[in-house]
């Protein structure tokens, strides 16, 4: 029998920061963008890691409102969240 062999992937990209005009920016290589079905002017979620660097992902609106939602009810709810985390 002849199987293909797995497709293995290298987990991530190295990306480069360099000067775009006055600016600093990320150059994301096609196969990239064609994957996420990012396009110009698109924005993304930057999400910084513990220890880890950071998280990029495709801004949503609504979901960055959930968040914003859920952050402000941990702050405001903190003691009644632990205790029903007991």
């Amino acid at each position: 029998m002849s199987e293909k062999p797995p497709d293995f992937r290298v987990e991530g990209h190295l990306l480069e920061v360099k000067k775009i005009g006055d600016s600093l920016g990320l150059i994301l290589p096609k196969d990239l963008l064609a994957r996420f079905k990012l396009k110009e002017r698109d924005k993304l979620h930057v999400v910084e890691q513990t220890e880890r660097g950071i998280k990029l992902s495709p801004y949503d609106p609504k979901r960055s409102k959930a968040v914003e939602f859920a952050r402000r009810s941990f702050r405001k709810y903190a003691e009644t969240y632990k205790a029903l985390a007991k």
